[in-house]
């Protein structure tokens, strides 16, 4: 029963620091997201598994987590309070061509990942070109074009 209690902790811990770190760290991993990533998963392996080494240990360890990551995935289908808590809400960070500074620092966005997101999906070279740009819940920043 410790390594259940040790996976519930342990994932709810991950969540609440990954939520708090905003949409950014979710969205494209870079070579340090991912090397971030390893170390994170290193550093938590101990608390997960303690002294106990056998695969029934981590047999019910992989089941908690699981089970824990679907019980959430259906609270949040089914409740958009909680889907706002734990996902947070789409942002706006390019209005009517113009960036909107404070969302974009928050989120640690550039204008040059804005412009790589146009490029990648709408073919666009310029800012002038974008209208919006969007970031979803996911971390994918949504471009919206201007007319022309």
């Amino acid at each position: 029963m410790d390594g259940v209690v040790r996976g519930l902790v342990v994932y709810l811990f991950l969540l609440l620091v990954f939520r708090l770190t905003g949409k950014r760290t979710l969205g494209q991993m870079t070579t340090f997201d991912l090397v971030l990533v390893l170390i994170i998963s290193e550093t938590v392996q101990n608390a997960l598994v303690g002294q106990d080494r056998s695969l029934t240990h981590a047999a019910l360890l992989v089941l908690t987590l699981i089970v824990l990551d679907l019980g959430l995935s259906l609270w949040k289908q089914r409740s958009p309070r909680v889907d706002r808590l734990l996902e947070g809400l789409p942002l706006v960070v390019m209005r009517d061509g113009q960036p909107v500074r404070e969302a974009m620092e928050h989120e640690r966005i550039d204008e040059t990942e804005i412009l790589a997101a146009a490029r990648a999906k709408h073919g666009l070279t310029s800012l002038e070109q974008v209208r919006h740009a969007i970031l979803e819940k996911s971390g994918e920043i949504s471009i919206v074009p201007r007319r022309r």
